[in-house]
């Protein structure tokens, strides 16, 4: 009798012992409180710029429209060669990044001239489909120009590149501004094709590109870039020709074509604003391996009676949130800030007079 008694005072303390248990297990868990992260400061690319010199106009619009994405833009005046604002100058200024498909560019115009294909000849990029140069560009369709790059062969292609001023400096002693680098053989990976569809091999500078894209705006004119940092140097500004294309007129025509589709139907459709200030322009996406860095480049210039401008935007991110079409919205703004101020309108200032400024007052 004793032995159950004992048994069942037992089971009524383990049963006493498991109900807050049981009770507790059914409360939901207590809210563990942690201490936050403490929030970074958005980035800032104007850091460490020198702004002497500056068109504040244009300064102001591109540090606006770039605001805290990691990347450098590039504005030029096309028919001198003179640089009105760089946004992130140091890495505006460094040995460059792959090209991505601006390099589609070089490969059209060494095409155009060598007579590989004319605008519309139909090239047919598998059984079904075939695409002519303006709708290729348009699109920037990467079979079309690796079919381009097989039948212009390396020497051409890199041939055309030097004469663009890849590899060699754009500007006119510029401090700290770094070469990009032309290859010195085709990709081991991909051959002609991933050099003159994705650009690689090339490394290449927002200046390089913002001097190519002068000389297809001007007409075939590849000025040195200068960048004047005081009120004397602007006033004793003068244009230096580095060499003239050897580049029909029709051809930069063609290309131009092309350039104009991207923005009004194609890859750079963010770039376009208005159509009575039409912006051409092309777009590059791809990935560096170099530095493990996705890339987002637009090189344009609009088509206006006043204030013509070359535009270069280059990207950076270490995940895929840029690209081509992004930087093409970041120089479409751009363009509608200068517009919505009628900088490009007919009774402007007169050009090469911009506001000077220290590093102080405007824009870092």
């Amino acid at each position: 009798m004793k032995g159950l008694i004992l048994v069942l005072l037992l089971l009524v303390g383990l049963l006493q012992n498991a109900g807050p248990a049981s009770a507790q297990a059914r409360r939901p868990a207590a809210t563990i409180r942690r201490a936050s992260a403490p929030k970074l400061p958005p980035f800032d690319p104007t850091v460490g710029d020198n702004v002497d010199g500056d068109d504040l106009t244009v300064r102001r619009a591109a540090v606006a429209a770039l605001g805290s994405m990691r990347g450098s833009v590039v504005v030029v005046d096309p028919t001198s060669g003179r640089i009105l604002t760089m946004v992130n100058q140091k890495l505006g200024l460094t040995s460059g990044f792959i090209p991505c498909s601006t390099i589609k560019l070089v490969t059209s115009l060494a095409a155009l001239t060598e007579h590989v294909v004319a605008r519309d000849t139909q090239v047919y990029v598998n059984r079904y489909v075939s695409y002519n140069l303006t709708h290729a560009i348009a699109t920037s369709n990467n079979p079309y120009f690796s079919i381009l790059g097989t039948r212009l062969g390396f020497d051409r292609v890199t041939r055309y590149a030097q004469m663009m001023g890849l590899g060699e400096k754009a500007g006119l002693d510029i401090p700290d501004e770094q070469p990009g680098v032309i290859p010195a053989e085709p990709p081991k990976a991909g051959g002609m094709g991933m050099m003159t569809a994705y650009g690689e091999g090339f490394l290449m500078t927002p200046l390089e590109l913002a001097a190519l894209l002068s000389s297809i705006a001007n007409g075939g004119t590849l000025y040195y870039l200068q960048y004047p940092r005081s009120e004397p140097e602007i006033d004793q500004f003068s244009p230096k020709v580095k060499r003239t294309l050897d580049i029909s007129p029709t051809g930069l025509e063609d290309i131009r074509q092309g350039m104009k589709g991207a923005v009004d139907y194609g890859t750079a459709k963010r770039a376009g604003y208005d159509p009575n200030e039409p912006i051409l322009g092309k777009t590059g996406t791809c990935t560096d391996f170099r530095v493990a860095s996705h890339m987002g480049w637009f090189g344009s210039f609009n088509d206006v009676g006043r204030h013509q401008l070359v535009v270069v935007v280059m990207l950076t991110a270490a995940n895929k949130s840029v690209n081509g079409g992004v930087a093409a919205g970041v120089a479409g703004s751009l363009y509608r800030n200068l517009s919505e101020q009628h900088y490009f309108a007919a009774d402007a200032r007169q050009k090469g007079m911009p506001e000077i400024s220290t590093t102080y007052p405007c824009c870092h």
